[in-house]
């Protein structure tokens, strides 16, 4: 019988060599320091996984397994994403949302299903079980994306780390459902007056500061009196806020200076005068306590024409004949992109403007609105070269 695999026999066992007793296959990894073993029914199924185990050794992708569950190891990786140590892609600490959202998703939907696991057994098999499972049971498919991100942002990490036993990562090449859906809505300019015009006084400036200056919610939350220099006609967009941490830094972790175009300057201007206090929030009820996003949505919906029915769902209120195609603050900043690439801003500074952490970010997100479709295109090539034509 080769070497690295041997039967064992059970205390009843008489080992006359016709028992059904199982084999024990095994390979050392020197790496690790240890054997790596499996059991199989029959010799030739040992024999066949050695085999294939002295070429995965060899190769740096088959490693003995540790002791640590999957419980484990999402409570260490939590732990350090809070204190800064472990960090996203970019190299920029989780944002505290992300970080409550990735606990959410591995406490509701993962480690009730492979939480008792090692880390160094889960298979991609069984992920994509898992996977199939969250879409038979009606989970729509973005949810089902962004529950598997915290476990890919472990295996990552596990990655690096040869005590975690981790050579392959069972998270890639996973067969995901497909997310669909359209783009978010892009208010017209003509729309854009409409739905600010029938908001209270009160709530203009907000909206409008979205839909002009395309800063994130969060970023509206966050502003300050020094923020916004009307003078120079820029605002400067310094931190972001969060509903449990307060504020926080920037997405991009960046500052960034915006221009104030002048259809937004009187409504800032308004608000800056209307305000209670000389320091502090620009949008707050008071000078440290932002809006409250759902009263304000509330408002909103109102002003527009709109009221939520007993499932939640948006139906006309009666109250405005035709009521206004609603828009969120998320789409306010979309729209405000749409603006400025039909007023020919070009899209690296509109990439500075939105805070995107990259100019292909931008490309990705509004390329399909940029000019330039195939006939423009080779007019334009065509114009630039019958110019040189002419200057030769």
């Amino acid at each position: 019988m080769a070497t690295g695999v041997r039967q064992r026999h059970g205390r009843e066992c008489n080992g006359n060599g016709r028992c059904k007793c199982p084999y024990e296959a095994f390979v050392y990894s020197k790496r690790d320091r240890k054997k790596i073993r499996k059991t199989f029914p029959t010799h030739a199924a040992a024999q066949a996984w050695r085999d294939d185990a002295k070429t995965a050794v060899r190769k740096r992708t088959l490693r003995a397994s540790t002791s640590t569950t999957v419980d484990q190891a999402a409570e260490v990786w939590l732990q350090g994403a809070r204190e800064g140590l472990i960090r996203n892609r970019k190299g920029d600490p989780y944002k505290p949302a992300t970080i409550r959202a990735y606990e959410i998703a591995l406490r509701l939907r993962l480690l009730p299903e492979i939480g008792s696991m090692r880390l160094s057994e889960v298979t991609r098999t069984d992920l994509q079980d898992l996977v199939d499972g969250l879409l038979a049971s009606g989970l729509n498919e973005s949810t089902i994306g962004v529950t598997l991100l915290p476990l890919r942002a472990i295996y990552k990490r596990a990655l690096s780390r040869p005590e975690t036993g981790i050579a392959v990562n069972p998270t890639s090449d996973l067969e995901m459902p497909a997310v669909s859906g359209g783009r978010d809505r892009i208010a017209s300019p003509d729309e854009c007056t409409d739905l600010l015009a029938a908001l209270r006084p009160v709530d203009r400036a907000l909206w409008a500061t979205a839909m002009y200056a395309g800063l994130r919610r969060g970023e509206l939350m966050a502003l300050r009196r020094e923020d916004v220099d009307l003078a120079a006609g820029v605002i400067q967009v310094r931190r972001g806020w969060d509903a449990v941490e307060g504020e926080i830094a920037t997405k991009s972790g960046k500052d960034r200076r915006v221009p104030i175009p002048a259809i937004l300057r009187g409504y800032l201007d308004d608000q800056l005068q209307a305000l209670a206090w000389t320091d502090g929030l620009v949008f707050g009820v008071t000078a440290d306590r932002p809006f409250n996003d759902t009263t304000m949505r509330e408002h909103t919906r109102k002003a527009w024409g709109w009221q939520l029915d007993d499932q939640g769902e948006l139906v006309p209120s009666g109250s405005r004949e035709p009521p206004l195609e609603p828009i969120t603050l998320h789409e306010c900043r979309h729209t405000f992109a749409s603006l400025m690439i039909a007023a020919g801003v070009n899209a690296k500074a509109l990439s500075t403007y939105m805070g995107h952490a990259g100019i292909q970010i931008t490309l990705d997100l509004y390329g399909h609105l940029m000019p330039g479709n195939e006939s423009e295109a080779a007019a334009q090539l065509d114009a630039y070269l019958g110019g040189a034509d002419g200057e030769a």
